[in-house]
């Protein structure tokens, strides 16, 4: 339990990535190139993890045993959050990021350990609330709730492919970017 909880934190410290453009220390475009940095050197990190017989600690605090011959979960992050930071302006990226960052390390303590293929109601309803109140200062509000359904959707909801689970870092942040770009390209706004 206590390995989880330092992942869960781990994972919500990433939240200084938007916080970084919040409080204006990078422009957007910044932060584009910090991530495609961050993006490259997560590649070096996982194929040091996955190819040589180095054995951090930090390597075993930090992911999952399921994670141990693939790659990990913080990887599959980092790379979602450079997808959405170069596909989106601000708007719909931050809160998109933070879904990931606060809604998915909140929903998954309310949730079981156990690798469901949906998770527990509870979970579900945490994901949305949370991320509806994450997106609402960003987004028109149907645009606001029509991105906090495709996150809890996308942290819910486990598909597999050829066996392999589709890990929710990876859809979090794109599933949420792009379900709040059709609220917003598409829907009507209500005020």
């Amino acid at each position: 339990m206590a390995d989880e909880l330092k992942r869960r934190l781990f994972h919500a410290s990433t939240s200084i990535i938007p916080v970084l453009y919040l409080l204006d220390v990078l422009t957007w475009a910044q932060l584009g190139t910090l991530m495609l940095v961050a993006s490259g050197g997560t590649i070096l990190i996982e194929a040091v993890r996955l190819f040589t017989p180095l054995d951090l600690w930090i390597f075993e605090k930090l992911t999952r045993e399921y994670e141990q011959d693939a790659l990990a979960g913080y990887a599959l992050g980092v790379f979602s959050i450079t997808v959405v930071v170069l596909a989106f302006g601000p708007p719909i990226g931050v809160p998109a990021i933070l879904m990931l960052t606060i809604g998915d390390p909140v929903s998954g303590l309310l949730g079981s350990d156990t690798l469901r293929t949906v998770k527990h109601p509870r979970s579900l309803a945490a994901m949305f609330v949370i991320s509806l109140i994450i997106a609402w200062p960003f987004l028109p509000p149907v645009a606001a709730a029509v991105a906090a359904l495709g996150a809890m959707v996308a942290d819910g909801v486990k598909p597999r492919i050829s066996g392999f689970v589709i890990d929710d870092n990876l859809t979090i942040p794109i599933v949420a970017g792009f379900a709040a770009y059709i609220g917003v390209e598409f829907m009507p706004t209500v005020v």
